[in-house]
């Protein structure tokens, strides 16, 4: 009897050791990842970022009370503007009326200045002179969009407003979309604001979590606004609502597209597109892609055969109806045809390819000229031609993590997770490297990119940067 309790007891310690350790390793990522709120409740903002007790769309609009203040900066004479994720079109490609470099000296691109923000990959847009991007105040406990002179980096404005998140593989995560009146922002935990794009001065707010239902996604909102004929286009995928737009002057709802399956928020951003002579707004939601009317908030059309509640890229427009869908997680990437049957249209399936031919773990591919452009989960950068077959990969020696990159006449700008900028042809027949600089000191440089006027905005978690790349 005592020979077989020992035996037995000797079989117990190891599954005891192991539940010792997923109960510290539980532990762990609840204190480093979960974020509990201690300051009084403001408007269902209680709570984790996965889970929240969610106050009902009719319980009334949120009102949180920012502050403005004023700074020195003031707008740069600059032509050229960047008003939103992916610039102009949306497609991260800009043919610069500029001439870009193409070699760089061996101290690399020329520094024009730099600002220091807070953690967080958030991007910034460029508009009239002024860079505008959301950062998030530590110490104030506040998110701060903030508004910088594209001359010099020295601050415009900023407009701040309390709410109390944690570090959680970054903080703020968004570009802002601006025109020439308004300039709107989602914050980590997915609070709409508008503000006046000259002065500052306060719009609206729109809390999506209190007033939508909307279910705040793992990282924080990575979802970018979009600014049409002077409406906002948001995404809330709440209780009762996927997609709606609001007016910008005032911020009454324009239209609202039902929520009827649930689908909840992801990581992607809101892709407007056209097609059989129709305007319409594609966006994926956690359990499918949908098709929404840029009239009326119709529901033109919807699919089911891709979907990830934690998709981070973008759809992609490869034209004539094409879109291109990555993700990470091996989830690989997939290429849809859109048709018009009668009425209807109706999305088919071109290709799908597995994740080690192409995928995408967090930046959004670019279409160029007939060919794809993007990093994969090996962290190479590859060519796809519209069949899904690989063209070129950039091969071992050449990576670039989780970094973002753009497309500006003909050259690829990738910049790889420790801040080394590369300049690759974007061309079909091979993969040609021009030339590559440390321009960061690197530390998850993953914040889309922006260029204006030969001027390069980048960031790590901390810095952004303001790069003179123009030929000299």
């Amino acid at each position: 009897m005592l020979r077989f309790r020992l035996k037995f007891g000797k079989s117990l310690i190891f599954p005891l050791i192991i539940a010792i350790l997923l109960g510290l390793l539980s532990g762990y990522w609840i204190y480093e990842y979960v974020s509990y709120d201690v300051a009084p409740r403001i408007g269902g903002q209680d709570g984790r970022p996965q889970i929240h007790p969610m106050d009902s769309p009719e319980s009334g609009p949120t009102t949180i009370e920012g502050s403005l203040q004023q700074f020195d900066g003031t707008p740069s004479a600059i032509a050229g503007n960047w008003p939103m994720f992916r610039g102009s079109d949306g497609n991260g490609v800009i043919e610069s009326d500029v001439s870009l470099a193409r070699k760089w000296p061996t101290s690399g691109p020329v520094k024009l200045w730099e600002v220091q923000l807070g953690e967080g990959y958030a991007a910034p847009a460029v508009y009239n002179g002024c860079v505008y991007l959301i950062d998030y105040d530590m110490q104030a406990k506040a998110d701060a969009i903030r508004c910088f002179s594209l001359d010099d980096g020295k601050e415009i404005w900023r407009y701040s407003y309390p709410v109390n998140i944690k570090r959680n593989h970054g903080m703020s995560r968004t570009v802002p979309a601006v025109n020439d009146k308004y300039v709107v922002t989602i914050g980590p935990k997915c609070h709409v604001t508008c503000l006046d794009a000259k002065t500052g001065q306060f719009r609206w707010m729109i809390d999506l979590v209190s007033e939508y239902g909307t279910k705040e996604p793992l990282w924080y909102a990575g979802q970018c606004p979009l600014i049409v004929d002077n409406q906002a286009i948001i995404a809330p995928a709440g209780n009762e609502v996927l997609m709606m737009a609001v007016d910008c002057q005032t911020g009454e709802i324009v239209w609202t597209c039902p929520n009827p399956q649930q689908w909840e928020m992801t990581h992607s951003s809101i892709l407007p597109m056209r097609f059989a002579d129709r305007d319409f707004y594609v966006y994926p939601g956690s359990r499918g892609l949908a098709g929404v009317s840029a009239e009326d908030g119709t529901l033109l059309w919807q699919t089911d055969v891709w979907y990830l509640r934690t998709n981070v890229p973008t759809p992609v427009n490869a034209e004539q109806g094409r879109i291109f869908l990555s993700a990470g997680y091996n989830k690989g990437s997939m290429m849809l045809q859109l048709r018009q049957q009668e009425d209807n249209i109706v999305p088919h399936v071109v290709f799908e390819r597995q994740p080690e031919v192409f995928g995408s773990d967090q930046q959004t591919p670019i279409y160029y000229k007939g060919y794809i452009y993007g990093v994969r989960p090996d962290k190479q950068l590859v060519c796809l031609d519209m069949t899904g077959e690989v063209l070129w990969s950039s091969g071992s020696q050449n990576t670039y993590g989780l970094g973002p990159y753009m497309v500006a006449n003909g050259i690829i700008y990738v910049l790889n997770d420790d801040g080394v900028l590369s300049l690759i042809e974007a061309v079909p027949d091979a993969f040609r490297l021009l030339d590559q600089a440390g321009v960061l000191d690197g530390h998850e440089c993953w914040g889309p990119p922006a260029l204006v006027a030969g001027r390069l905005l980048v960031r790590d978690l901390t810095t952004l940067v303001c790069l003179d790349v123009a030929a000299q």
